[in-house]
């Protein structure tokens, strides 16, 4: 490590801050436990499978970090009050909640069943809510403030074809964390959504970025078109934004959208009208039919995560044809 990127991370310090993220095991979850980690803080990293959860504590303590594991799947009430009794326990307060956790059950519309809509609202939706109301009373409490990093998606902020529940339940998160920071604000705790994008078990299903996640195992770099075009790279390059909202130098930040991928951070925009057209007394349906593509709808807002701008050919790689509605 460089002395310029060395100092870099040493003035983010979290010595004595105690964080839980969840599905911490593997994937982007584990890159924000050991960031968390690396910068100082104690971390429980949470997860539904043991044996990826003790791994990740075996690996942070290795590496001189302090971690423990609690083995629990998030979404219910009781599952959250363990995840902050066990930090409480072991390290004696709690300060930063990164709620990771998730699952995929993709079906269009039509093929999804109740089971698969249910199961990704528990885990994602659910859990968030339940993970950050234990962990707000703990840290109000306290009284000495705290970090809620609600984890997003791109689907949660254009729709994704295939992900009815996914892409709905990041759409919430998002809506959590813009109401959580107005209504925790008094207590000196930031809620912010992430929005990270990056190479996972999750996006190697894509075939847009499958041939290059694959190429990356084997060692090649991720090309700058991935990296600062489309904002895709590994979990690492998402994790450093976690520290940074845990530190004193985030403060001031709340009920933000953040995205981060690759070489690029961006900040997401919230909802708001962005056209308006007046009729004296009101509308009627005729009037509006005839209104709508000359005043307040002739610029409609486009809806989907873009398709990646990918070159003819990469590094030896064939461009992959995107299939319909990706």
């Amino acid at each position: 490590m460089s002395i310029a990127r060395r100092d870099r991370r040493d003035r983010i310090d979290l010595t004595g801050k105690v964080a839980i993220v969840t599905g911490g095991g593997r994937g982007l979850g584990l890159a924000y436990a050991h960031a968390l980690a690396a910068h100082g803080a104690a971390v429980v990293v949470n997860d539904a499978d043991e044996a990826a959860a003790e791994a990740a504590v075996e690996e942070i303590t290795e590496e001189g970090g302090r971690a423990v594991a609690e083995v629990v799947a998030v979404g219910g009430g009781e599952a959250a009050e363990r995840l902050v009794e066990r930090a409480v326990a072991e390290f004696g307060r709690l300060d930063v909640l990164v709620t990771n956790a998730g699952i995929l059950r993709d079906k269009v519309l039509w093929k999804m069943t109740d089971d698969d809509f249910d199961a990704v609202i528990a885990t994602h939706l659910r859990g968030t809510f339940t993970c950050a109301r234990a962990a707000a009373v703990r840290m109000r409490e306290q009284g000495e403030g705290g970090t809620l990093v609600l984890v997003g998606s791109p689907a949660g902020q254009r729709g994704n074809f295939g992900q009815t529940n996914y892409a709905a339940a990041k759409a919430g998160i998002a809506a959590m964390a813009r109401t959580w920071s107005l209504e925790l604000g008094r207590a000196g705790i930031t809620v912010n959504a992430i929005v990270p994008v990056a190479a996972t078990a999750m996006t190697e299903s894509i075939p847009a970025f499958a041939p290059y996640i694959e190429a990356a195992k084997d060692g090649s770099p991720l090309p700058d078109f991935l990296r600062q075009g489309e904002g895709f790279g590994t979990p690492e390059d998402c994790a450093a934004l976690i520290p940074f909202l845990a530190s004193e130098a985030a403060r001031d930040i709340t009920g933000q959208a953040i995205g981060i991928g690759g070489d690029r951070v961006t900040l997401w925009s919230h909802p708001q009208e962005i056209a308006a057209s007046y009729s004296g007394g009101g509308w009627t349906p005729d009037s509006l039919a005839v209104a709508w593509h000359t005043s307040v709808g002739a610029q409609p807002q486009t809806v989907g995560i873009p398709a990646p701008k990918l070159p003819a050919q990469t590094v030896g790689i064939p461009a992959p044809k995107l299939p319909a509605g990706v």
